[in-house]
């Protein structure tokens, strides 16, 4: 059988980041910068008021006490926006709200609470430090500056500076695409009556989920049934909107497995066996012109999500331009003995708990690939390694945290 590792090797070979193209910013959440961002101006682009008060001379109101205000006459008001130049004459002050540029002349900002908030005149009872309550231009950003480098996930806060130095598009690497299909004449959709010998297809709905966890964009297909050739005009009918398509089931050894039967034929995707539990069968290969990388997954529920945690994330990570490898893994002590079949790395559900900077493992009860119940308790993936079938309770393990 072949290796989990050796097979995770030859998929990120195969897959390539998607083409960086412009981004608008309405849709770029995700997406993955494929260039550095300057900014052409500083930031802030002027000084600025960083409080509601009183623009003044601040050797004006040197002196200035609770028992001994300085009283000033208010000239005019400066709001936010204001474009004209304005300036501070000796013996006067300038009402200003936050984010309003601060007149020519002044030195300091008095916050309104340090007044009696006169509008002709002002009453100051506070004597503020020369720069108190100035944003000062160029404090945040200087002109030129690279604010965010190319492979740059672009989050909440990116967006803000990508909006903040006037970028309306950037170039990045989109976030992909990918098309859920899942597999099996006993699949209904959920919500509807279910027949002798019929479940409720969950698999869609995990892997949708997944993929949209890991930054891509996700779409699910009703389930197709065991027709080869049904499978095969669906699939076709897909290629064109996908970046990257996951199937669940078809792929196993028996009988009705439309899946190996439609696409072995083609000769550009691989079925094997791995040598891991859960999800021993796999299938990986490209598809089409435009080589769209399709991910045959095992039909039981918890063999699709481990095998997708296992080899679709990193994938997606490569194609959306972000650096890609196994699974991250922390070391944790298990409360429990494990077993694990001889040559296969085990990945067996469980609950990751962390105290006193300690973290210890929990294997769920229901460790079964169908048992969809338990994965849905559990928030790690404990590894056993090939040549372990046995650790007692105690031994230090490697967890995948979910």
């Amino acid at each position: 059988m072949k290796t989990v590792d050796a097979h995770l090797a030859e998929i990120l070979g195969a897959v390539r980041p998607l083409d960086p193209v412009q981004v608008d910013l309405d849709s770029a959440l995700g997406a993955t910068l494929a260039e550095d961002v300057a900014s052409p101006v500083a930031l802030p682009p002027f000084d600025n008021s960083a409080m509601d008060g009183y623009a003044v001379r601040a050797e004006d109101v040197a002196g200035a006490g609770e028992d001994a205000p300085v009283v000033l006459p208010v000239t005019l008001d400066v709001a936010a926006g204001d474009t004209a130049r304005r300036a501070v004459e000796r013996g006067f002050v300038t009402r200003i709200m936050t984010g309003a540029p601060v007149p020519e002349g002044a030195d300091a900002v008095v916050p309104v609470e340090w007044t009696d908030g006169g509008t002709v005149k002002v009453a100051i009872r506070r004597t503020p430090p020369p720069g108190n309550a100035i944003r000062r231009s160029g404090e945040d950003v200087r002109a030129g500056d690279v604010v965010l480098p190319a492979g740059t996930v672009i989050g909440p806060a990116q967006l803000g500076i990508l909006a903040g130095v006037g970028r309306r598009t950037v170039l990045a690497h989109p976030r992909p695409r990918v098309v859920v299909l899942s597999t099996g004449a006993e699949l209904v959709e959920p919500g509807t009556p279910l027949g002798h010998g019929q479940i409720w297809e969950s698999n869609s709905f995990t892997l949708v989920a997944a993929v949209r966890q890991a930054g891509g964009e996700a779409s699910r297909r009703g389930a197709v049934g065991d027709d080869p050739a049904a499978f095969s005009a669906t699939l076709d009918a897909l290629l064109g909107e996908a970046d990257a398509v996951i199937t669940s089931g078809g792929i196993s050894m028996g009988a009705y497995e439309p899946v190996k039967e439609a696409l072995s034929p083609l000769g550009t995707v691989r079925f094997e066996k791995v040598a891991m539990q859960p999800g021993m069968p796999q299938g990986f290969g490209l598809l089409g012109d435009r080589q769209v990388p399709i991910f045959t997954l095992p039909g039981n529920p918890v063999s699709s999500y481990v095998s997708f945690m296992l080899y679709v994330k990193p994938a997606l990570a490569r194609m959306r331009g972000l650096p890609a490898g196994p699974p991250v893994t922390i070391t944790a002590t298990t409360t429990a003995a494990l077993r694990s079949p001889a040559g296969r790395r085990s990945f067996l559900r469980g609950v990751l708990t962390s105290r006193d900077g300690a973290a210890s493992v929990t294997p769920v009860h229901g460790q079964g690939s169908h048992q969809l119940a338990a994965l849905a308790g559990a928030n790690a993936l404990i590894v056993v390694p090939e040549d372990v079938t046995e650790l007692p309770e105690g031994a230090d393990v490697e967890v995948i945290p979910l």
